[in-house]
């Protein structure tokens, strides 16, 4: 027998993180892979799991701890000659966003009560969709959990942090049943951030029938991000039009290749090289305000995210280095890392080191609207449905394909004069990608 100590390994740029569950105890035996603590930052929750099989000698960490990578979880008592995990997989995250974009209808994240989802309360329990449990509000070893056993979490009241919902309620629940939440008591009007009001309390019953409907946990994570960013950076939003025409003609000249290559070509993989084009030429967007407010921070290298729109809610994976990718590489990453996005499978990595986002609303309509800054970002690009519209030729009118363009930008960092220019240089770059060789 020996003795080790296990640590937290590396969780990307995260540090001083919440600990919100411990999954283990003193005496309890562990294998390779199963979960030890969950983490939880503003932007995702994470499970660490074992890199070694053994016995838990000793528990050094708590619920409510912030730690960072290397902070000591546990001692473990490994037998000799046991074998650890080859390597350290990425913690599965479950990611939020910090950028809101327009409405857009979505699946309710709980049942209708003319229709109840069916859970298990005792004997034998059958897998249920994945669907019934990955908008509650728990760990993703616990969503595991409730998913092997049958249990649809959204019947099942949370007791741990925040009202998250943990192992052991799951087992309650398959013992007595749901039970149901308690009533809040209607709270007086509060005050958050620097003196702000909040929004009263209202007894809508009072009025008429009603239907409550829990926020999932990416959303509800979704909505504090954007709060933040909207009372701390004073937001501007200048709209312009690119002519598309000849760059969707020439994405459509594409279509056979691209089958080759077993990737589909869409908009947004130009979009990202003209918009890297852009920060080139206008550096302050890609950038970042110090907490001080006293120096502006360029970075050197171009990560996009994109909006992903998803089941949960909205997140945000980020590409990495679009300067150095071809459009058909662009083009497989965004597919792969969408999917991962509406699976639930997005690392933390996946969602780190944004330098400017784009939110394309262009599947499903709309002229224009003002995203909201992914802070610490000083703006993003919102893109709308392109359309057909006549334009002056200097003899005649046209018909041209017009991308409506619509830039949030932190009025801190950028001037409206600076707005105009880079929506002016990337609409002319969309207009004849050829300029992004000059």
């Amino acid at each position: 027998m020996s003795l080790t100590t296990i640590l937290v390994p590396d969780i990307g740029d995260f540090a001083n993180v919440d600990v919100i569950e411990v999954h283990v105890t003193v005496g309890k035996k562990i294998k390779i892979d199963d979960p030890l603590i969950t983490l939880e930052s503003d932007k995702a929750s994470l499970d660490i799991p074992a890199t070694q099989a053994g016995t838990v000698k000793e528990v050094q960490i708590k619920i409510g701890d912030k730690v960072s990578m290397g902070s000591p979880i546990m001692i473990l008592e490994i037998a000799t000659g046991a074998s650890s995990a080859p390597s350290v997989s990425a913690p599965t995250a479950s990611p939020v966003t910090s950028v809101p974009t327009a409405p857009v209808a979505q699946a309710s994240s709980t049942a209708s009560p003319a229709t109840p989802a069916k859970a298990v309360t005792t004997g034998e329990a059958t897998a249920l969709p994945a669907s019934h449990v990955e908008r509650a509000y728990a760990s993703p070893s616990v969503r595991r959990y409730a998913r092997e056993k049958g249990v649809d979490l959204r019947r099942v009241t949370g007791t741990g942090r925040k009202g998250r919902i943990t192992q052991e309620d799951v087992d309650i629940f398959l013992k007595e049943g749901a039970k149901p939440a308690p009533k809040p008591a209607a709270a007086p009007v509060q005050v958050i951030g620097s003196g702000i009001p909040a929004i009263p309390a209202v007894d809508f019953t009072k009025f008429g029938a009603i239907e409550s409907i829990e926020l999932g946990r990416i959303k509800r994570l979704t909505a504090q991000a954007m709060t933040r960013s909207w009372l701390n950076i004073p937001h501007v939003t200048h709209n312009d039009e690119a002519d598309i025409t000849e760059l969707e003609d020439f994405r459509k000249s594409l279509k056979d290749e691209a089958e080759k290559k077993g990737v589909r070509v869409t908009l947004l993989g130009f979009a990202m090289k003209a918009v890297v084009n852009a920060l080139q030429t206008f550096p302050t967007f890609n950038a970042s305000l110090d907490p001080a407010g006293e120096k502006l921070i360029l970075k050197k290298y171009y990560h996009i995210g994109i909006a992903v729109d998803t089941p949960q809610g909205l997140v945000v994976p980020v590409i990495r280095d679009v300067d150095k990718k071809t459009v058909y590489e662009l083009s497989a990453e965004l597919a792969t890392l969408s999917k991962k996005a509406r699976d639930n499978k997005l690392a933390v990595s996946d969602i780190q080191g944004g330098t400017f986002t784009i939110s394309s609303l262009g599947g499903i309509g709309g002229t224009s609207f003002t995203p909201i800054i992914n802070a610490p970002e000083v703006a993003i690009l919102g893109m709308t449905r392109s359309k057909i519209q006549p334009e002056w030729d200097g003899k005649a009118f046209v018909p041209r394909l017009m991308q409506p363009l619509s830039l949030s930008y932190d009025h801190r960092v950028i001037d409206g004069a600076e707005a105009a220019r880079f929506c002016r240089h990337l609409a002319v770059v969309l207009g004849d990608l050829r300029r992004i060789l000059l």
